[in-house]
């Protein structure tokens, strides 16, 4: 049986992974993948709590439930996140985060 520590573990260097990536990278794709990894890095700690919460005072799966909550939201930012790619792509031919900073409405 799998202690609920190694998802908390798991779930803080997939966050931590993310976080790196996210400040260092320029490329627009790349950050949105790291904020994603984020994301799943927070569902993975939201279960892994659960789990403990289930082994200690045998609550619901209260935990689980906003995990898919999050998921949904996740793909929908995904989605979101690759169409304003595209539209930036097309406008300015790169996709530098550094080359958007000079953008006015």
């Amino acid at each position: 049986m799998v202690d609920y520590t190694y998802y908390l573990l798991i779930g803080a260097v997939l966050f931590v992974l993310g976080l790196v990536g996210f400040v260092t990278r320029r490329n627009l794709i790349m950050i949105f993948l790291c904020t994603e990894l984020m994301l799943q890095g927070v569902i993975l700690n939201l279960v892994g709590f659960n789990r403990y919460w289930l082994l200690n005072n045998a609550a619901g799966l209260e935990g689980q439930a906003f995990s898919i909550f999050l998921m949904v939201v996740a793909a929908a930012e995904a989605a979101l996140a690759m169409a304003l790619v595209m539209v930036l792509q097309r406008r300015r031919d790169t996709l530098d985060a550094g080359a958007f900073a000079q953008m006015k409405g």
